[in-house]
């Protein structure tokens, strides 16, 4: 049995209204540790445990080192992650409650994330956030559930990061033969490594991230990233911050589901009917947020507000 859950895959009324067409959302905000993340880090660490790993090792001060942490508890393998110094106490809290321990390294997570490099031993696995063929053939598997269920959709919305989630929908769309579903790839303006990459015509490092979607705060999008922009139906489309911690709220009336602002990138454009009018059946892909809270949300709205004031 897989660490990962089959999550449910429903037809949002809501969202189908908002949005004029069927729109159908896979819930990985239900996944045990709160977001999609498990399905690519839960295969890898089965994988890396097969093999005799006795530590995992990551870098991540959000969905991906609770992942491995839910992992390393469930397998009995100590897990360490390094975090950034931006990582709420939320977070930390969480990654201990999976029985992690947890070191504060640095600025960002690519200061974390050279730390952790340097803990990794010769009986130890490191498990990266996005960039690795074991985590993307672990997120395919969400199309496969989808596939199973009988629902193809005329395109796929979902936010991007550092491309993990991207690489593996569009490997699952391809093993499934839906090579020709278009991915809707959605970041916040402050945080747009794949926009970035898509007008370069090759990855590109921004020179700083300016978002309060953390989750999507990656300077340079992974090389597969930017391969399935090559070979595979891919649109870029860009929101503002403001849309998505709107998106939250909204989805959290309507859903009765808190996401964090990384998954209301995504939830903001299929709230908008004139992102989608090319397409009658529509699928968000949930990504979730473990470390989402509505006062953050709220607090966050705020600032905003008294920015434009």
């Amino acid at each position: 049995m897989p660490l990962h859950i089959h999550t449910p895959l429903i037809e949002s009324r809501p969202l189908s209204v908002a949005a004029g067409r069927s729109i159908w959302l896979k819930l990985d905000a239900l996944q045990p540790c709160g977001s999609f993340k498990l399905r690519g880090v839960g295969h890898a660490c089965e994988v890396h445990h097969a093999r005799g790993a006795r530590h995992f090792v990551s870098s991540s001060g959000g969905n991906a080192g609770l992942a491995v942490a839910y992992a390393g508890r469930c397998l009995g393998v100590r897990v360490t992650v390094v975090v950034p110094q931006t990582t709420t106490e939320r977070a930390k809290q969480l990654l201990r409650l999976e029985d992690a321990e947890v070191v504060v390294h640095g600025a960002s997570w690519q200061e974390a994330n050279e730390l952790a490099q340097t803990l990794v031993g010769p009986d130890d696995a490191f498990i990266h956030p996005f960039d690795d063929p074991l985590l993307w053939a672990g997120h395919a598997s969400m199309i496969d559930e989808v596939a199973q269920a009988g629902v193809k959709p005329d395109a796929v919305v979902l936010s991007v990061g550092g491309g993990g989630l991207l690489s593996g929908v569009v490997e699952g769309l391809k093993r499934n033969g839906w090579g020709d579903v278009p991915v809707l790839a959605v970041e916040t303006e402050g945080a747009a490594s794949l926009h970035a990459a898509s007008l370069a015509g090759h990855t590109v490092e921004l020179e700083r991230l300016a978002s309060v979607a953390t989750s999507l705060g990656a300077k340079r999008v992974a090389e597969r990233a930017m391969a399935c922009l090559r070979t595979h139906p891919v649109q870029s489309h860009l929101v503002s911050d403001r849309q998505a911690l709107e998106a939250c709220e909204r989805f959290l009336l309507d859903h009765r589901l808190l996401v964090e602002p990384a998954c209301g990138a995504a939830l903001a454009l299929a709230y908008q009917a004139e992102a989608l009018t090319r397409y009658s059946t529509v699928l968000v892909v949930v990504c979730g947020g473990a470390t989402a809270t509505l006062e953050q949300i709220q607090a966050w709205l705020g600032a905003l507000d008294g920015v434009s004031e």
